[in-house]
């Protein structure tokens, strides 16, 4: 007598930090539990499992926002749809911060003028928060990297899409020792490195922010057996923060609560994506010098 089985729903994740893999080890064992045959593959990069997406190896993907855009743009061009269905509470209408030491000319101005000229630091040149959006932040203030000021970027792990938060905190370190000016930074990364005193708050002060936007969300890839998909986004969204098998996983992944997805959030980064030439129309990698 033979059984029949399921293929198991594939997913791809990026392997931006060791725990990553107990994530989504935890995830398998859970959807295990309830009967859900999932299983995942890890990339070094988003640029790479954004194109499984579109060769059949993976059913959907853990993408960052700057991913999910690129997703857009490739199955729009194929005239196919990347949706998607479930994101963190975390991940919505968050903010990046531009903070200087309190001796600063800007620090006691709501002028950004006062940075003209001066050098600020960014992270990582993928990074949605703490590079493109940012940049075309200041953009929109009227302040021009190149023209008005020195851009400083904090190049760490390229193709984490900014994940690996190095870039931001070597920012931050560099701002405090005076190598440079301002420097941005995703707001929950300006509070966690004034709890681990890289930025002292009597030191700093935010002289300008962001608009809202969102973060990573699963991306269904084109194709994807939507029976499966379903039954995925069921489990995933019956989570609970009261479950003490489950609270582990959501502590690891930085929520209390999933939430269906929403792609209202991105519009700054989808403006930003243009505007810094990073991503043609179709998914195409413009930035010249983008290493991943």
């Amino acid at each position: 007598m033979t059984t029949q089985t399921t293929s198991p729903l594939m997913m791809g994740a990026v392997a931006y930090a060791p725990k990553v893999v107990p994530i989504w080890e935890g995830f398998k064992e859970y959807f295990r539990r309830h009967d859900f045959e999932f299983d995942y593959i890890l990339y070094s990069n988003y640029e790479r499992q954004v194109q499984a997406q579109f060769d059949g190896s993976i059913a959907l993907a853990w993408n960052s926002p700057l991913a999910w855009v690129r997703a857009d743009r490739m199955a729009r061009a194929r005239g196919q749809v990347a949706p998607a269905i479930a994101m963190r509470d975390t991940d919505c209408d968050l903010t990046s911060v531009l903070v200087v030491r309190n001796d600063s000319p800007a620090a006691g101005s709501n002028d950004l003028a006062a940075l003209k000229n001066k050098v600020i630091g960014f992270g990582a040149i993928d990074s949605p928060q703490a590079h493109l959006i940012p940049l075309d932040h200041l953009r929109q203030c009227g302040l021009v990297a190149g023209r008005d000021y020195t851009a400083r970027r904090f190049d760490v792990l390229g193709g984490k899409h900014g994940d690996h938060i190095g870039g931001e905190r070597d920012a931050a370190l560099a701002l405090i020792a005076g190598e440079i000016d301002a420097a941005w930074m995703i707001d929950g990364n300006h509070q966690a490195f004034s709890r681990e005193g890289i930025l002292p708050a009597s030191a700093t002060r935010i002289v300008a922010r962001t608009g809202l936007y969102d973060h990573c969300n699963f991306t269904v890839s084109p194709g994807a057996p939507q029976d499966q998909i379903t039954r995925f986004t069921e489990l995933l969204l019956a989570m609970r923060w009261e479950d003490p098998q489950v609270r582990p996983l959501l502590e690891l992944e930085g929520l209390k609560t999933w939430l269906p997805g929403r792609t209202s959030g991105y519009d700054l980064l989808i403006r930003a994506t243009d505007d810094e030439m990073f991503y043609d129309a179709e998914g195409n990698i413009l930035a010249t010098d983008y290493r991943y």
